[in-house]
């Protein structure tokens, strides 16, 4: 307790000392975030600290975990990616918006850097870019769980960005309408896909989704899997001469 007695830390928090014992004991899960954060602030917790206090009642730091904006990408994720020679990577932000990408990624799936960055999302370019959309073989349920994926990250309200794309696919899509009005979340993290490109014809790829520490961000990995013949595609794709 850092120094402090259950009744100075209860007085702190402006709550009675019963209510921060039955905290101690771990029973936090109906403290609201402002009496998590009077908390945090008489206990002086660090950042990590404060972040474990806040998982234990499923509650979200509004105030000390904002999510990163498509230009906060670490540099430490730039360098990850761009070593990932065999491997397509994008960075994603939570509505999948394209934040960063590898080369590799860009011969797989689309010269990222060519697309406006408004448009530089990868639920609205399954939907609306035809070359996008054309690299997936199974493209009705890539689609599909990308639509389910955003449901579940979406919360009501809808800010604004996210409002406004939901807006732009439901009127110049039916598939994108009907799917988003099932309402049906999507939780699925890797799979395996098949892809096609001009130049190669089809080919398998294993991907995952996994969560970037301390953001709002996501990181999509695509690798060959053994004995398909996909890692010489991906190595043809990666050539200097190849179009």
């Amino acid at each position: 307790m850092r120094g402090l007695r259950r009744e100075e830390v209860a007085q702190l928090a402006m709550i009675s000392t019963d209510y921060y014992t039955r905290l101690e004991q771990g029973r936090v899960a109906s403290a609201s975030g402002e009496v998590l954060a009077a908390l945090a602030s008489a206990l002086r917790l660090g950042k990590d600290e404060r972040s474990y206090l806040y998982k234990l009642a499923n509650k979200d730091d509004l105030h000390h975990h904002q999510p990163r904006d498509a230009e906060g990408v670490r540099p430490q994720t730039h360098q990850l990616i761009e070593n990932l020679c065999d491997s397509p990577a994008v960075v994603l932000s939570r509505y999948l918006d394209v934040l960063a990408w590898n080369q590799l990624a860009a011969a797989v799936l689309t010269d990222f850097a060519t697309v406006r960055r408004n448009e530089r999302n990868f639920l609205r370019m399954l939907f609306l870019d035809a070359d996008f959309r054309g690299r997936f073989v199974d493209w009705g349920p890539v689609a599909r769980a990308a639509v389910g994926f955003v449901r579940a990250s979406a919360n009501a309200p809808f800010k604004p960005r996210l409002a406004r794309l939901i807006g732009e696919l439901s009127l110049a899509d039916a598939d994108f309408r009907t799917w988003w009005a099932e309402r049906h979340p999507s939780y699925a993290a890797f799979g395996t896909r098949s892809y096609t490109h001009p130049l190669t014809g089809s080919y398998l790829l294993d991907w995952q989704v996994l969560r970037l520490p301390d953001d709002e961000q996501l990181l999509l990995v695509m690798t060959a899997p053994p004995d398909t013949g996909s890692l010489e595609v991906l190595h043809r794709l990666a050539a200097p001469n190849a179009t």
